[in-house]
């Protein structure tokens, strides 16, 4: 089931790359890197997206801590691509109300920047896994993914809404991650919960931040299909719950949309009820 993305400003259209192939990614003359990953057969260092929390280099001396600093790599990336997004939500929202024309021409000249450094990461990141072996990028994933169910099933939700929401979810199963995308074939984690519920008629920002304002708290016991869960502190990946201590998420490059617990993450932070 598919259901149009809310419209972006045309200034902010196609801000996340299309889904291709990891080589036909632009060549970037501004290098990020200040190490470079060849695998754990010998000691490397590796300095992990620059301005981001783990941007010290890192002396990698097996494949589990390559695979480590990889990941931690991703999910610095997703917390810089979550801002981002709520950047490009903060600026829609000016846009809408009556503010000054300067105002909103100084928020588009930083979501520019933003989007320019963000697209530099995403291309130093991908350089980073694609230099881990196979063993590695499979260790590197599971802190994003957990235990993938193979065969899921969603349980039934207690409202209309919150059913089409899932609904919506559970069939872009296999479509691709892609930073900063909300649909409708390609998501990050905030794009896929807003397009799913975008097609119940309930509108949420693109950021996994604000998403976790909205609606009403619910704790973990009581958790019921189509609720957001959150998690991180502060918040910087939401999924959809869909019950049996399940969530159907986009987790991160390189993955599909997929189900896996809801404790896959390891940092689970809150939920909420939209619909």
């Amino acid at each position: 089931m598919a259901t149009p993305q809310t419209a972006l400003p045309p200034a902010l259209r196609q801000v996340a790359p299309a889904p291709t192939h990891r080589s036909a990614r632009p060549t970037r003359a501004r290098r990020l890197r200040t190490g470079v990953l060849v695998g754990a057969s010998a000691a490397v260092t590796l300095a992990l997206l620059p301005g981001t929390a783990a941007a010290e280099p890192g002396e990698a001396t097996t494949s589990d801590q390559a695979a480590e600093l990889v990941a931690d790599a991703s999910h610095d990336l997703e917390v810089v691509t979550e801002k981002y997004n709520e950047a490009r939500e903060t600026l829609r929202l000016q846009r809408t109300e009556v503010k000054a024309a300067e105002e909103a021409a100084a928020t588009v000249a930083r979501i520019d920047d933003q989007k320019s450094d963000l697209e530099a990461r995403i291309a130093d990141y991908e350089e980073q896994y694609d230099s881990l072996s196979a063993a590695e990028q499979s260790a590197a994933d599971a802190s994003h993914v957990g235990a993938v169910v193979a065969a899921p099933q969603a349980a039934k939700a207690p409202g209309q809404a919150a059913q089409v929401a899932v609904d919506t979810a559970m069939a872009q199963i296999g479509d691709p991650y892609v930073w900063a995308a909300a649909g409708p074939d390609a998501f990050d984690c905030s794009g896929l919960t807003q397009y799913a519920y975008a097609a119940a008629g309930i509108s949420l920002p693109h950021s996994s931040s604000m998403q976790s304002q909205m609606g009403t708290p619910v704790s973990r016991s009581e958790l019921q299909p189509g609720d957001l869960v959150f998690f991180y502190s502060p918040v910087s990946h939401v999924g959809m719950y869909i019950g049996n201590g399940q969530m159907v998420h986009a987790s991160t490059s390189g993955q599909p949309v997929q189900v896996a617990s809801i404790d896959s993450m390891g940092s689970y932070s809150g939920a909420r009820r939209v619909a």
